[in-house]
């Protein structure tokens, strides 16, 4: 198996030296670290999940409540009321389900929140990127993080402050300073000290 990731990663790297593409890579998870406007977004979207979160766990309480009562009390109760408590509790166990799908579910409402928060920033995190491609006349730019593994990147193609200076975050050689807006994207961008923050 390693002979065969070794001669894709030849076949590549040849095919990329003879065709003379030029490339750089950017850390998607660096940059929105460094963005106020997505740390702003993401303290929002765990508001809202944390309340919600609540009101999951104060049904599944009153549920547990009324499945607790019912088993002391079935013995005592007729066919018909021990039927109608049964019904009860099923309808509320329905609710408690509709409501985690509604709200964290596939296209629920948190995920529409993301959608409406999130992809603005992801949008203009996307733009900045191809200005840089074309300022830098770059054939591809790669994105480290989420699923893409990077298995060993060189800090010279790193173009990840270039993005952010293209957003207008000014940026520090102290990475533990809140990030300033800058006014001036133009500004020229200097390689990030130390390579990668990993």
């Amino acid at each position: 198996m390693k002979k065969y990731i070794v001669l894709i990663v030849l076949l590549v790297f040849g095919f990329t030296q003879s065709n003379a593409q030029r490339f750089a890579y950017v850390d998607i998870d660096y940059i929105l670290d460094m963005l106020p406007d997505y740390k702003s977004a993401q303290k929002q979207l765990d508001l809202i999940a944390e309340t919600w979160q609540k009101e999951a766990e104060e049904k599944k309480t009153e549920i547990d409540k009324m499945l607790q009562e019912f088993q002391v009390e079935q013995i005592l109760l007729t066919a018909e009321l021990k039927k109608k408590k049964e019904t009860d509790i099923k309808l509320k166990e329905a609710e408690l389900k509709e409501f985690m799908n509604k709200k964290f579910g596939y296209e629920g409402e948190l995920f529409k929140k993301r959608q409406e928060l999130v992809k603005p920033i992801q949008d203009k995190v996307f733009d900045a990127c191809q200005n840089i491609a074309k300022k830098s006349a770059l054939d591809f730019i790669f994105a480290k993080g989420g699923e893409m593994i990077m298995m060993y990147s060189n800090a010279r193609y790193d173009k990840s402050d270039e993005v952010l200076i293209e957003l207008g975050v000014n940026v520090t050689k102290n990475k533990g300073n809140t990030p300033d807006q800058n006014s001036n994207p133009d500004n020229s961008s200097s390689p990030r000290p130390g390579g990668l923050r990993r």
